[in-house]
């Protein structure tokens, strides 16, 4: 079963998030509204994807969050989602980016675009495969 990180503020979007990935048949070992312990979290639950909000509470943004998983796991699947449009360009630049397992998702989007780049991060890893 495909494991399932989850860094979401607003409760109601992790709560969708989380319960379409579970019928969808993922298992959704962490959840969390802040990226503070980010990597204290990646590290209990070792999970197959990390699916990370940009715009976070606590000081830390979803692109930091995930160069702070890169520089200790640099191969991890990890999906940004966000609501601003201007985080493309950010995301685009960003040079630890390149060659990395990371997509970014504009909200709004369908709940099966979700579903769409998990199976697509997840299956460029080397042991793991989701069939569509």
């Amino acid at each position: 079963m495909i494991k399932i990180m989850i860094i979401e503020d607003e409760q109601d979007l992790l709560n969708l998030y989380k319960d379409f990935l579970i019928n969808k048949g993922y298992h959704i070992s962490v959840t969390n509204t802040t990226a503070s312990n980010v990597l204290g979290d990646y590290e209990e639950f070792k999970p197959d994807l990390v699916i990370l909000d940009y715009k976070l509470p606590d000081g830390k943004n979803g692109l930091e969050a995930a160069n702070e998983i890169f520089g200790k796991y640099p191969f991890t699947p990890i999906l940004i989602i966000s609501a601003y449009d201007s985080v493309k360009q950010a995301f685009n630049n960003e040079k630890k980016f390149v060659a990395k397992n990371i997509k970014l998702l504009i909200k709004p989007f369908k709940l099966s675009k979700l579903n769409d780049l998990a199976i697509d991060l997840v299956n460029k890893q080397p042991n793991k495969q989701i069939r569509k």
